[in-house]
């Protein structure tokens, strides 16, 4: 019994070690997730900035960075990012010296913007967020670490070329164009991934905590879309306004599905730690039984066992001794007839060593032994 317990314990302890490790590790991608997406808000903000002539960094950046640093330090070795890390801060120091006009900017920004996107699918993959066995974190994780960066990047990338659209003609037209519909399209997934995640979680928060913060979204892409105006020349104000309204619901959004993540997260270790004390117990109670059933029938057939008598010679009783005495008419523990008191005999100074009858039980072999020589 003991050996088939054994290699049950030890596959449940390996399966539930493998879940622990793996959903640790989610963990760690979810807390450099959520380092990340004040990041890339930040990042959105300086491109606007700086195609509009403006090139000091925003205040927000250099916080974003040490706190991307500090994840970055503590878990870069197993998420493997601190080699991308490393290469996107190059970029993003260098941005301030960019040469060449408002163009040259826009790229080497939105370059810097697809290294952040980059990173955030780094992060997911390594995590191993992508591979996640519930529906609802899988599709969580779509949606924050895919969906949500990419409606970020081409939401400002669209209010970008906007301006550059009124100065400049031609391939910009058509980019924005294309900008125009990758923001429908990096919409349209987000909605279905959330949603999806809604219908098939157990969390009794997510879908409450999602409704606000998606409605207000979905409102900033229809006011982005109507300033658009594809086919006709689009309205500045309209969309300056919508993507500063896409930018807060944006952070909402992110932080609220990086909240619900974490959360569920937490539910599955406690249930993993609570599954882990609950083999230990069973395994140490099937210990436990397994010695019972031995140790006990064997304590049990030594008590059932009757003591073995005393073995004594052949042809020796103690009975002989009290019954001469007794049919001599002496009872146990009296006095024999004696030199002493028998009428005629001479007197003795002090009784022998058989004047006294022992009682029954106090003989000894030696007076056995005498006591059938005599007779």
């Amino acid at each position: 019994m003991l050996v088939p317990t054994a290699i049950l314990f030890g596959r449940v302890w390996q399966d539930n070690s493998s879940r622990h490790s793996s959903t640790a590790l989610e963990q760690k991608g979810v807390e450099y997730l959520t380092a990340l997406a004040p990041l890339i808000n930040s990042l959105v903000e300086y491109e606007s900035s700086a195609v509009q002539g403006i090139g000091d960094a925003p205040d927000s950046l250099k916080p974003a960075i040490a706190k991307v640093s500090d994840v970055d330090n503590r878990l870069g070795d197993d998420l493997k990012t601190k080699d991308r890390w490393t290469g996107l801060q190059d970029k993003i120091g260098k941005l301030a010296k960019v040469p060449g006009g408002q163009l040259a900017v826009f790229q080497a920004h939105s370059e810097v913007l697809d290294l952040v996107v980059a990173l955030y699918d780094s992060v997911r993959r390594n995590s191993e967020l992508n591979r996640d066995p519930d529906n609802d974190l899988s599709n969580l994780q779509q949606a924050v670490a895919v969906d949500m960066p990419a409606a970020v990047q081409h939401t400002n990338q669209m209010g970008t070329l906007a301006n550059l659209q009124q100065t400049r003609k031609g391939p910009i037209t058509v980019q924005f164009g294309e900008e125009v519909l990758a923001v429908q399209n990096a919409v349209a997934n987000l909605t279905d991934d959330l949603q999806a995640a809604v219908e098939d979680t157990k969390s009794q928060t997510l879908s409450g905590s999602l409704v606000t913060t998606l409605d207000q979204f979905r409102r900033g892409i229809e006011s982005m879309n109507r300033g658009a105006n594809l086919g006709g020349d689009p309205n500045i104000a309209t969309i300056a306004v919508a993507q500063s309204s896409l930018q807060t619901a944006l952070n909402s959004l992110a932080g609220v599905t990086l909240r619900e993540m974490d959360k569920l997260l937490d539910e599955r270790t406690s249930t993993i730690n609570y599954r882990r004390t609950e083999a230990v117990v069973l395994g140490l109670l099937a210990i436990v039984l397994v010695l019972g059933a031995l140790i006990w029938p064997a304590a049990a057939r030594r008590r059932e066992t009757p003591a073995e008598p005393v073995a004594r010679p052949v042809g020796e009783t103690t009975r002989d001794i009290v019954a001469s005495s007794r049919s001599a008419g002496y009872g146990p523990g009296a006095r024999l007839p004696s030199a002493g008191n028998v009428p005629g005999a001479p007197a003795a100074s002090a009784p022998g060593p058989y004047d006294q009858l022992p009682a029954y039980g106090e003989v000894n072999p030696t007076r056995q032994e005498r006591s059938g020589a005599v007779r």
